[in-house]
Formats: structure tokens, C-alpha cells, sequence
């Protein structure tokens, strides 16, 4: 009994030690996120620019990425003029301006030109956090009928979309039509 009182510590250190081999080989981009396949949460929030509520029935209709960025964020600016380039090729974007100073907001629109057919302005937070979002950038896809149908996390770069993503997003608009 005494023997495995001894080798009980050495046990409890080779089963950590492989958890923490296995996390070695993990992507901290492929974040899982318990939204997938549901619908997009409920919010009333008003837009980055101008008085209007948006609420999650502006999203429905067509399948959109809604981005998470805010202005604090150095990696939103390093993915900003894609976003505009997939905009110009009528792509459909969202934007959860997502813990951020409104003015700063609108300023950095003005400046880096505006890539969102929606801005909404969650100043708290609360949106993203019924997302489960972690930071920003966060790309959430979704299809006509607001269901979540798959997430981003990093910045998306011309690679990334051409690799990664247009098929996503292709598949959910050959899915729209009738």
C-alpha cells in the first residue's frame, strides 16, 4: 500500500504531462463555439451610425458574416481593408462594433471606409457575449434564416478567405436560392 502511495504523484504527473503535450498540438484559431447550428441571440442595439435599433430580424433575409471588431483591436485594422475588398465583391457583412468608444467608431469608418451593410454599436459587450465571442477579430457566418453555421477566429486576410472561408460563405448562398 505504501509502494502506491509513492508512485501516486508520478501518476498524477503523466496524465497532466499528456494534456499538456496534446494542447501543444492544438489551434488556439479553432475556438469551438457551442452557437454553432443555433440561431443568432435576440439584441436590440442601436447602429454605430445614426439613431436606429437594430434587432436580429435586420440579419435575416440573406446569408452574412457578422464581424466582431472594435477599435482598440490591432488585428481588426490589419483585417479591415479585406473586408472592404469582399464588401465591393458583394459579399455580405455585419459589423458588432464590440466594446468600443462610438466615437472612435465612427472615426475609424470615416477613415478606413465602411465595409458593413449593418454596424451594430454593443458598447457592454452583451451581444458578444451571447455569441461566446473572446476578443476580436471573431467571423461569425450565418445563413438567410439567422442560424449560426460556423465561426472564424482570427484575422482574415486574402488567404484565409480564398483557403478558408469563400467556400463557407459560397455554400451558404447557393443554400438561399431557391
Amino acid at each position: 500500500m505504501r509502494r502506491w502511495l509513492m508512485l501516486l504523484p508520478l501518476a498524477i504527473f503523466l496524465v497532466v504531462a499528456v494534456f499538456l503535450y496534446r494542447g501543444l498540438y492544438l489551434n488556439p484559431a479553432e475556438l469551438p463555439s457551442a452557437m454553432i447550428n443555433k440561431p443568432f441571440p435576440e439584441f436590440s442595439l442601436p447602429s454605430v451610425q445614426g439613431d436606429k435599433t437594430l434587432t436580429k430580424a435586420d440579419l435575416l433575409g440573406k446569408p452574412a458574416l457578422v464581424n466582431v471588431w472594435g477599435t482598440w483591436c490591432i488585428s481588426c485594422r490589419v483585417e479591415h481593408p479585406v473586408l472592404n475588398k469582399l464588401a465591393g465583391q458583394g459579399v455580405v457583412i455585419y459589423g458588432v462594433n464590440y466594446k468600443d468608444v462610438n466615437a472612435d467608431a465612427l472615426k475609424w469608418l470615416a477613415e478606413f471606409h465602411n465595409p458593413y451593410q449593418l454596424d451594430i454599436r454593443d458598447d457592454a459587450g452583451t451581444l458578444g457575449l451571447n455569441l461566446g465571442v473572446y476578443g476580436a477579430p471573431e467571423t461569425f457566418f450565418i445563413d438567410a434564416k439567422g442560424i449560426i453555421r460556423d465561426k472564424f477566429v482570427g484575422v482574415i486576410d486574402e488567404q484565409v478567405w480564398r483557403e478558408k472561408l469563400a467556400a463557407k460563405y459560397q455554400a451558404l448562398v447557393d443554400e438561399a436560392k431557391p
